[in-house]
């Protein structure tokens, strides 16, 4: 009886399974309809849409640019950007130090002073002629002999592009009669290039480096040679040795020499910094006699910006990142 009962009881709810069928079916057919009708992505092309800024900006989607910039080309764009950005740096600190320079140097000559006008060519070599105080007699052999004076200087500045001029500083007592005395050698012949430094023996390795920085703020030239004033040069046989180099980079062109550090203390040209070349008995890089040697603008160019990190060495100038 019980069973029966609750038999009957059951089979009240069981639903016809045509019916069960037809209802899964309209389910199904509902949720395709609604799915598709909420997920459906119209063009992006031209949708607005509001920043984290607050402005309104537009979208126009390409997945072809996105596949192209996926390449790899970015590492070549990138490497591209940073030399320009690099050469930017360097031109940008040249300029600044050249402003520098020349705001605080106000006992330049009267030839140099005129910077806007030769700043605008561009020379073939400058020819720094080194010299002391006590050299009126060694100048005076070179004005007679190599050196052209007056108009024929500035001819040869004019047409081969050769800037020539005796270098010197300022004596320890600034305005004293060693002073006076040059001043008034330059009124008379004009050729001098005055330097922001002190002159003395000890000092004649912080004279040249002095000396480059200047003149290649001064001048644009391929070259800037360093000659010392008991030398006479055949401006003929120097400008076709450094024609012959002219496109060449970071030319420094001298008579090479080497030789040992000496470490022991008394000696003369005694090494303080011997230390930096390794051990005792070791020798100097390879580098120009002081007498006579050239130097391409972009090695000028650099001392010129990195005038505390270059080593100088006695007389010679060291230049240990560049080749000979």
């Amino acid at each position: 009886m019980f069973v029966k009962s609750r038999g009957e009881h059951a089979s009240k709810h069981v639903l016809p399974k045509n019916l069960a069928l037809l209802l899964c079916f309209a389910s199904f057919c509902a949720g395709m309809f609604f799915s598709n009708r909420t997920w459906m992505m119209p063009d992006a092309k031209g949708i607005p849409w509001t920043s984290r800024t607050g402005g309104k900006q537009f979208v126009d989607y390409d997945p072809n640019i996105v596949l192209k910039n996926e390449g790899n080309n970015s590492g070549d764009i990138s490497g591209t950007m940073d030399k320009a950005i690099s050469d930017l740096e360097i031109k940008l600190m040249a300029s600044r130090a050249e402003r520098e320079t020349i705001q605080k140097d106000p006992m330049m000559s009267e030839g140099v002073k005129n910077i806007e006008s030769t700043l605008k060519r561009k020379y073939f070599m400058v020819i720094g002629i080194n010299t002391a105080f006590s050299s009126h007699k060694r100048r005076d052999s070179v004005r007679a002999t190599w050196m052209p004076q007056a108009e024929k200087r500035k001819k040869l500045e004019e047409e081969t592009g050769i800037i020539i001029r005796f270098v010197i500083g300022h004596s320890s007592t600034s305005g004293g009669i060693l002073d006076k005395a040059i001043e008034a050698e330059e009124k008379v012949h004009g050729d001098f290039l005055r330097l922001q430094h002190v002159e003395g023996y000890l000092e004649l390795s912080a004279k040249t480096k002095t000396y480059f920085a200047t003149a290649v703020s001064l001048w644009d030239a391929e070259f800037y040679v360093k000659v010392d004033d008991d030398i006479h040069v055949n401006l003929a046989t120097l400008g076709v040795t450094l024609a012959r180099h002219s496109k060449k980079p970071r030319v420094y062109i001298g008579c090479m020499k080497s030789g040992p550090v000496l470490a022991r203390k008394g000696v003369k040209y005694h090494e303080p910094e011997y230390w930096k070349f390794g051990e005792v008995g070791n020798k100097y890089f390879r580098h120009a006699t002081g007498q006579l040697y050239a130097i391409s603008k972009d090695l000028a160019t650099y001392i010129f910006i990195n005038q505390k990190l270059v080593q100088l060495l006695n007389e010679a100038l060291v230049l240990v990142e560049c080749t000979a």
